[in-house]
């Protein structure tokens, strides 16, 4: 159950820095010179791939950004988040 509750807030991390870096996108694509936006959208997209990687290593991989490390194509042979694959 705790291994359950970990994976979850991971999951929810996930959730939370990909909406910001998708927010600021929306921004820059609109104020494309914005240096403070840029270095807010390359903060969070650090911290959205450190987090994918994260959860690719314990649970495998969530999205399509991140593969393992062996190079082994496993997107499509586990559960997928909407199949039980992230709880």
């Amino acid at each position: 159950m705790a291994n359950q509750m970990e994976r979850y807030k991971l999951y929810q991390w996930i959730n939370m820095v990909s909406f910001a870096v998708v927010d600021i996108t929306l921004y820059l694509d609109t104020h494309p010179e914005d240096q403070e936006a840029m270095a807010y959208y390359n903060h969070f997209k650090e911290l959205r791939m450190k987090a994918l990687k994260e959860y690719e290593c314990q649970y495998g991989p969530l999205t399509i950004d991140t593969y393992t490390a062996e190079g082994k194509w496993l997107w499509s042979t586990q559960p997928m988040p909407w199949e039980g694959g992230c709880f």
